[in-house]
């Protein structure tokens, strides 16, 4: 039986389109619910995109004290990028607004240029995020259409590698693990800018936290189920 005021740690495997927080707040909303209380501490350790899927680690009562902690566990995704585009987000939340040549991207130049992301790297957040400036998120002036520069952050990719390459479609799908802060869309736009073209990501999936694999994780629908049975 779960004790989630004295605390516990779990690990959802998040839906498209759903924000960390709404995982937090179902789980919050249905905590309080059965435990019959108003208030029950409830916190993600690290956020994920809406357009990506994956781990999500959430912590409930006296656990939220080990977030910060938590936070610092290594990622790993599995991301597949689209060459020869850009968009202003990095990624599909936003529509093209340039295209580029790739007819001299083959897989040898992938292969060269992939390995030097490896170990540390000064990576420039993209300013469709919720890095603060000035006490605002950088997407508050995003989509205002406001410009503002954006400090790079120096982060570590321990371990980068191709798993397809498509020269038809120049579609790009590789396997990061990095530590936290990495943005997996400005990774893919610095890889496009290596490539001599542009690159934005179609798809990403988290696979790891610490050592928590996806495939251990919940499903909300599974969770529920088993709050349910158990109180």
């Amino acid at each position: 039986m779960w004790d989630f005021e004295t605390g516990e740690i779990l690990a959802f495997d998040k839906p498209l389109h759903w924000t960390s927080f709404d995982v937090v707040a179902k789980v919050r909303y249905n905590l309080c619910r059965v435990l019959k209380t108003k208030k029950l501490k409830v916190g993600h350790t690290g956020t994920l995109d809406p357009l990506a899927t994956g781990v999500v680690i959430v912590c409930t009562g006296k656990k939220t004290k080990m977030i910060e902690q938590l936070q610092y566990d290594v990622k790993e995704y599995i991301a597949t990028l689209q060459l020869g585009a850009t968009t202003p987000s990095y990624d599909l939340e936003k529509e093209i607004d340039a295209t580029y040549p790739t007819a001299h991207i083959n897989r040898q130049l992938i292969d060269e240029t992939i390995p030097l992301f490896l170990g540390e790297q000064w990576q420039v957040p993209p300013i469709f995020s919720a890095v603060q400036i000035n006490g605002k998120r950088a997407y508050e002036f995003a989509r205002k259409g406001e410009t503002v520069e954006l400090k790079p952050k120096l982060l570590v990719i321990d371990e980068i590698e191709v798993l397809a390459f498509d020269e038809a479609t120049m579609q790009l799908t590789i396997r990061v693990v990095c530590s936290k802060g990495t943005y997996i869309r400005a990774l893919a736009r610095d890889i496009g800018e290596k490539l001599r073209s542009g690159a934005h990501l179609i798809a990403l999936r988290r696979t790891r936290v610490g050592d928590t694999r996806v495939e251990d994780c919940m499903t909300i629908e599974s969770f529920l189920e088993k709050l349910n049975a158990d109180y």
